[in-house]
């Protein structure tokens, strides 16, 4: 008994080792000039002359080209799907459990806590969108849509193999004589 205590245990710590090197990944994946820390080298015409200023530039035209709104219909869009992925875990995870199974990144008590797993899969929907927000606000786009892609389809995928696993049927003991 022991034995599947500490093997399940092993496993839910490698669960979360692997989210969290996988939300590392995500958070520390910008683009390449943003990571460098030095300006690159100036040309030897350059040196040695004082700086041009740069006229002054009005609010309108001082956004980068590709920027956009944070609620863009595109996002609109990714953040139902975030949503409705995270719905269909939900019910597929419930589905898991009545057919006997056990859940492997959370605990049996809180997804047999009805209320209280619908306001995990909420937050966890929540989380998602603060995080498209933060790469947003500091000019990661593309960090900002692949955050929903990624969370769609991690979510989703869950979702499946939930449904695809079988139900448990477990021996019943022989009668006594």
């Amino acid at each position: 008994m022991k034995r599947i205590a500490t093997k399940n245990l092993h496993r839910r710590n490698t669960n979360w080792r692997f989210l969290v090197f996988l939300l590392g990944s995500v958070i520390m994946g910008g683009s390449r000039n943003s990571v460098i820390a030095q300006e690159p080298p100036q040309s030897s015409a350059t040196i040695g002359t004082a700086p041009i200023p740069k006229p002054a530039v009005s609010g309108a035209d001082s956004k980068k080209p590709d920027a956009h709104r944070f609620w863009d219909k595109e996002n609109d869009w990714l953040f139902a799907g975030v949503g409705a992925s995270r719905t269909l875990d939900y019910f597929s995870t419930l589905n898991l459990r009545r057919r006997g199974r056990q859940e492997i990144l959370i605990t049996n008590d809180a997804v047999d806590n009805h209320a209280a797993f619908a306001v995990i899969e909420a937050a966890g929907t929540g989380v998602s969108i603060g995080a498209s927000y933060l790469f947003h606000r500091y000019g990661h786009h593309k960090l900002e849509r692949w955050t929903s892609i990624v969370h769609i389809g991690l979510t989703t995928t869950g979702a499946i193999r939930n449904y695809s696993l079988k139900t448990a049927h477990f021996a019943m003991p022989a009668p006594m004589p």
